[in-house]
């Protein structure tokens, strides 16, 4: 029995005809829900992508392929007609073509995708369905997560047990957390409920095995429990997280830092050139934030790159580099193909991660995992604030041997022992920052100021307002106010101005009188004050 549903919203598939509540004597489903990427986000455009109208091929797919366009124009001059505009759709196309192409009367399901996935560029985790293979599925990955959930009641069977295609752990936790990680270009088989694997092209001494590995999450972790949203549940779970990132690696007592993951490495990542931090969104950020603290710790020079454009420019990269990819999904794109171009050319690679088994921790040299705890939100919080802390002990067991540096090292492990707490104490501000919300929800714009160390948090802030408000924001660095930004601000511009009282003070200070100046209705500054509490004023 097949039917596809597609919708792009949920309550559209609770306003649809389908009876929810049968029961349907089957062996396999396929869904996905993903962004709009190529066309409207509309019900044509949802997956799953169909070949023709008979189904006689099916596919999800998570990722971009960047040659669809091509594809589209091929399939197009031999007949083959599209309804809808997303790039996915030439996948379940393509393999029709190959199929309906095939030397002869019987051609493996798993051939015709490997014959599909060598046409295909970009990154994707597929997962097929045809009408020719009835109780058969495959899937396969390039660039994109994909792992397979088994439960057996035997650690080393795979037949007829359960089987489960993932993009992420939490995902199937609830029914298993024995899992398979796949890697790029993999192919998987379900037939006949035995599972099978094997790779597209294998170097020579290459094991094609592939492990059943445990996840280390707990059901509780993935459940919203008592608040609204993911990301606040997120929110409220900083003082534990970044608790977390610290457990077992410092010792408040003697004052050390102990990073495991880095430790058989610290001797050459001390004799490096310089430092490369390569992240994409939140991850970059955490870079900048981290990046005046590296570089006065370590005495070294600090790069911070956003992974696209590292790629897009070539970027010159040393044997004697060490590169930082910081991920919290360790399976970022962008961030993973900047890892492999760093390592073709001989740089030392680590990886900042919160997924144990992700592309990025299993392909950097080194690295180290920030226990944050599962992020569910699609706008990270809690893992930034964790590859913060990561990457600062990071910097703290790089200067342990410096004498001149030891005050203040004191200073910011003080700091780190009392950072639970201080996340607390902003916690409990939450009805004052919800007032402040509310007077600005309505405006079409809002402008982030800070500098120094806080240049970051404008930046973060900033990203975190358009991805969940949808409104216009911008991080500005204070100290460019001059030149650009202040043609921005005039009496309807409301403007939030982080303070802090550091070295920057006065300087940002002066950027508040430029502000001011303006006529700005709102400007929110946010200082600590002079008795050691935290104020938010208006």
């Amino acid at each position: 029995m097949w039917f596809i549903l597609q919708h792009c919203h949920p309550q559209e598939i609770m306003n649809d005809s389908i009876d929810l509540d049968i029961e349907l004597d089957t062996h396999f489903g396929i869904a996905h829900t993903r962004w709009a990427t190529h066309g409207e986000p509309n019900a044509v455009n949802c997956h799953p992508h169909r070949s023709d109208k008979n189904n006689e091929f099916v596919v999800i797919h998570n990722g971009i392929i960047t040659n669809y366009k091509e594809l589209r124009k091929y399939l197009k001059s031999k007949g083959y007609k599209f309804e809808s505009e997303t790039d996915t759709e030439v996948i379940p196309k393509l393999i029709k073509y190959v199929y309906d192409n095939s030397e002869n009367d019987y051609v493996s399901f798993s051939t015709l995708v490997e014959r599909v996935i060598q046409q295909l560029e970009g990154a994707f985790a597929l997962v097929f369905k045809s009408i020719h293979f009835p109780g058969e599925a495959v899937a396969t990955r390039r660039g994109s997560p994909l792992l397979i959930g088994v439960r057996s009641k035997y650690e080393l069977s795979m037949e007829q047990i359960p089987i489960q295609y993932n993009s992420t752990g939490d995902a199937i936790i609830e029914h298993t957390n024995k899992v398979i990680y796949l890697q790029d270009d993999d192919i998987t088989a379900v037939a006949q409920g035995k599972l099978s694997l094997h790779r597209m092209s294998r170097c020579a001494g290459e094991d094609p095995n592939r492990a059943i590995q445990t996840l280390q999450m707990e059901l509780q972790q993935i459940m919203k429990g008592n608040f609204k949203a993911f990301m606040q549940k997120e929110i409220f779970e900083q003082p534990e997280s970044v608790f977390n990132t610290m457990r077992g690696r410092i010792c408040f007592e003697t004052n050390t830092v102990v990073l495991g993951g880095l430790k058989d490495h610290l001797k050459e990542i001390r004799r490096c050139r310089r430092l490369i931090l390569i992240g994409c969104g939140t991850s970059f950020h955490a870079g900048v934030a981290t990046r005046q603290i590296l570089e006065e710790l370590t005495e070294l020079p600090v790069m911070v790159e956003l992974a696209s454009d590292f790629l897009d420019r070539i970027t010159p990269v040393f044997r004697d580099d060490v590169c930082f990819f910081i991920s919290q999904s360790g399976e970022t794109a962008d961030t993973l193909m900047t890892l492999r171009y760093c390592q073709g050319r001989g740089a030392l690679t680590v990886g900042i991660t919160n997924t144990v088994g992700s592309s990025i921790s299993r392909e950097t040299d080194c690295g180290v995992h920030i226990n944050a705890g599962p992020e569910i939100g699609v706008a990270s919080t809690k893992a930034y604030t964790s590859q913060f802390v990561a990457l600062t002990m990071f910097g703290l067991m790089m200067s342990e041997d410096r004498i001149s540096l030891q005050k203040r090292r004191l200073e910011i492990i003080n700091g780190l022992r009392m950072l639970p707490g201080l996340i607390k104490e902003v916690l409990t501000l939450d009805d004052q920052i919800k007032n402040i919300a509310s007077e600005l929800y309505q405006q079409r714009s809002l402008l982030v100021m800070g500098r120094g160390y806080n240049y970051a948090t404008c930046m973060e802030g900033a990203l975190k307002i358009k991805e969940i408000t949808y409104m216009h924001s911008e991080g500005i660095l204070a100290g460019e106010l001059k030149h650009g930004p202040l043609a921005l601000i005039d009496k309807h511009m409301p403007v939030i101005m982080i303070i802090m009282k550091d070295a920057c003070y006065t300087k940002c200070h002066n950027a508040l009188q430029q502000v001011t100046a303006r006529q700005v209705r709102h400007t929110h500054t946010h200082t600590h004050t002079e008795e050691g509490g935290l104020s938010p004023s208006l």
